[in-house]
């Protein structure tokens, strides 16, 4: 039997998306109760920059129906991205490790004590089934060489037993020749391998589609759309993935959706293609195109 296919957009409240998609002046406590009046699930981009309170989650576990889920992306220091200290739960603000240029610097301890702020700032959704999983999108710098896999492990054991979803953003990692020591990697720690679509290219950083599944009941393909010129050269989210999907390349990533169902119990397929009403407008298109329901404006 095929697994569920969750189709959803990457974040509910993207500038764009309330500037395009939603009703002239719906109220920003409405945006994602009507959200998930057309959606069963999203990524919330905002816990990427900042932990949110407990209260915050609460809110949006209440606003949603029971069978709606959630996936959290991860602070950008556990992801190895460039952090300020301000952007830490203010109970670890002190005790973190900074780099000459005032940057948090990466540790095993502050990621188990990171990994500990979202537990309990989640705990609304978890107790009430409503996360899918945490979303780990490595930073383009995190690539063989200068690190190494095993330097996550205090993470996805401080994480454990909910889902990890890994995003690898250097293609080095999915090379002929390491692919099968990665997804072993990920086998071995019942983490989730995230598929993409981008633009096709060689640049370190335009990651080759590759499908997999290491985790039975979770698999991940998130659409960044496939502007070349924009995810090399844009400096702001709609100059780097603004793209229109058309209904060609939609039924192309439904295909490959559909694949992922038939070795996962559960495939979440987030649109990442955030410029304007792009995003939400393709996963609505998608849904039509793989017979869940129109999704009404």
């Amino acid at each position: 039997m095929a697994g569920r296919i969750v189709i959803g957009t990457s974040s509910w409240a993207d500038p764009g998306f309330v500037e395009e998609w939603y009703p002239e002046g719906l109220a920003s406590r409405d945006l994602l109760p009507w959200y998930a009046e057309r959606f069963d699930g999203v990524e919330v981009n905002t816990t990427f920059y900042a932990v949110p309170s407990r209260a915050t989650v609460r809110r949006w576990a209440q606003a949603t129906p029971d069978d709606f889920t959630f996936d959290i992306k991860l602070h950008r220091s556990l992801s190895r991205h460039s952090a300020e200290v301000e952007t830490l739960p203010k109970a670890l603000r002190g005790a973190a490790e900074l780099t000459p240029r005032g940057r948090v610097r990466p540790s095993q301890k502050l990621d188990r004590r990171l990994a500990r702020e979202y537990l309990k700032a989640m705990s609304p959704l978890i107790d009430g089934g409503k996360l899918s999983s945490f979303l780990l999108q490595l930073s383009p710098a995190f690539k063989p060489g200068p690190h190494d896999l095993d330097e996550l492990d205090t993470l996805l054991e401080a994480l454990a037993p909910h889902p990890v979803a890994v995003e690898f953003r250097h293609r080095a990692w999915l090379k002929p020749d390491r692919l099968g020591e990665t997804l072993a990697w990920l086998e071995d720690r019942n983490a989730a391998f995230v598929a993409v679509d981008v633009p096709d290219g060689k640049a370190p950083t335009l990651v080759p589609p590759v499908d997999a599944v290491t985790r039975d009941d979770l698999a991940y393909l998130r659409a960044h759309g496939r502007n070349a010129h924009g995810w090399m050269h844009g400096r702001s989210v709609a100059e780097r993935f603004g793209y229109r999907y058309d209904d060609a390349e939609l039924e192309e990533l439904g295909r490959r959706a559909e694949e992922l169902a038939g070795k996962a119990s559960n495939v979440r397929m987030m649109f990442n293609n955030n410029r304007g009403s792009d995003a939400p407008d393709a996963a609505g298109r998608m849904r039509e195109l793989m017979g869940q329901g129109a999704v009404a404006r």
